[in-house]
C-alpha cells in the first residue's frame, strides 16, 4: 500500500469525513428574534440582510439559533489547547438554545453547547459549515448593526476554521472566485486555508454539477507548484476551476480518484512545466517498507488510478 497517513483527524482527514453537510444552496428560514435593547428582552421582526453567518444546534437540527452579521475571531490563529476561540458575533440575531443561554452569563446555563457554524451567501443559502464544540456566551451588548440586534461574545472550539480562511469564503460569497489562479501569491501558511474552503465549499460552488466523463483531458500548470499544498491548489483547480477541489493531502487524491469529486476515470492530465514541478517536489516520503520522492509518488498514484499522466 502506498497511502501515507494525512493530518491528524481534526483537521480534516481525508476530505473531511466527519463533516454533517446541508443541502446545497438551502436558504435558511428566519423567524422571529430576541435581542437585548435597553436591558431588557424584547420580540423584533425579520432578519435584515448583511447576515454571513448563522448557528443551529448539532442535537436538533430543528434548533436554530440564529444569525451574525460578523463573527470576529473565528478565523484568528488558535489562542490555545485544541481550537479554543473567543468569537465576537456582531449583529446577532439569537434564537433557540442560544437565546436561552442570553440571561445566564457567567452561570453553567450559558453553555448552549455544540453547533454547525455556517458561512452564508448574499441570498441566505449555505456556502459552508464548521462543527464548533461547547458554544458558550460570555458576554452581551446591544448592537450598532440595527435595532434589536445585539452583539454576543461566545468561547467555542472549532479547530478547523483555519486562520487565512476568512478572504477566501468572502470570494466565494462575493462571487469574486472567477479565475484560476488567485492562490499564487499566497503566503505558505495561507495556501492550507485556501484549500480547506476549496473543500468545504464545494458542494455549494459545484451546485450539483456532475463529473466530468472518463476520457477528458485537463490541463495541470506546473509553473507555481511549489509543495504539497501548490500542487493541491493547481491539480483542485486543473479539475473543478477555480478555487476548485481535487483533494489536500495524499490519502483525499486517492479518494477524488475514485470519483464523485469532479473527474471520472480514466483520463489524461497534460502537465504543464513538469520539469520544474518535479525539481520542488523533491521530499522524500515513506511509503510501507519503501521511500519515494514525492513527484515519483504522485505520478504512481495516478497511474494506479487510470489517469494518464503527459508530462510537458
Amino acid at each position: 500500500m502506498w497511502l501515507v497517513k494525512g493530518p491528524p483527524r481534526w483537521m480534516g482527514w481525508g476530505q473531511g469525513w466527519w463533516q454533517r453537510r446541508r443541502p446545497p444552496g438551502r436558504s435558511l428560514g428566519v423567524g422571529k428574534i430576541s435581542a437585548l435593547t435597553g436591558g431588557a428582552m424584547r420580540t423584533s421582526g425579520l432578519g435584515g440582510e448583511g447576515q454571513k453567518y448563522a448557528l443551529t444546534s448539532d442535537e436538533d437540527d430543528s434548533d436554530f439559533w440564529g444569525f451574525a452579521h460578523e463573527a470576529e475571531g473565528l478565523f484568528t490563529p488558535l489562542p490555545g489547547e485544541e481550537g479554543a476561540r473567543r468569537v465576537h458575533l456582531a449583529g446577532c440575531l439569537p434564537q433557540g438554545g442560544l437565546l436561552r443561554c442570553v440571561d445566564h452569563v457567567g452561570s453553567r446555563r450559558a453553555v448552549a453547547g455544540n453547533a454547525w457554524f455556517e458561512l452564508l451567501d448574499g441570498d441566505g443559502a449555505t456556502m459552508g459549515s464548521y462543527f464548533a464544540n461547547e458554544v458558550t456566551v460570555i458576554d452581551v451588548k446591544p448592537s450598532a448593526s440595527g435595532a434589536g440586534l445585539v452583539d454576543l461574545t461566545v468561547t467555542l472550539w472549532c479547530e478547523n476554521a483555519l486562520p487565512g480562511a476568512e478572504r477566501p469564503w468572502e470570494l466565494v460569497r462575493t462571487g469574486r472566485l472567477n479565475h484560476t489562479g488567485m492562490w499564487y501569491e499566497l503566503a505558505p501558511e495561507d495556501r492550507h486555508a485556501w484549500l480547506s474552503v476549496a473543500l468545504w465549499s464545494r458542494e455549494y460552488q459545484r451546485q450539483g454539477k456532475p463529473d466530468a466523463p472518463a476520457g477528458q483531458v485537463f490541463t495541470l500548470d506546473g509553473r507555481h507548484v511549489v509543495d504539497r499544498d501548490t500542487f493541491y491548489c493547481a491539480i483542485g483547480e486543473a479539475i473543478n476551476g477555480p478555487g476548485g477541489y481535487f483533494g489536500w493531502n495524499l490519502d483525499a487524491l486517492h479518494d477524488c480518484l475514485r470519483g464523485g469529486w469532479g473527474a471520472t476515470t480514466p483520463f489524461t492530465l497534460h502537465w504543464d512545466f513538469s520539469a520544474e514541478a518535479r525539481t520542488r517536489l523533491a521530499e522524500r516520503v515513506p511509503v510501507g517498507d519503501r521511500e519515494l520522492v514525492l513527484f515519483d509518488l504522485l505520478l504512481e498514484i495516478f497511474e494506479e488510478r487510470g489517469v494518464s499522466v503527459i508530462l510537458r
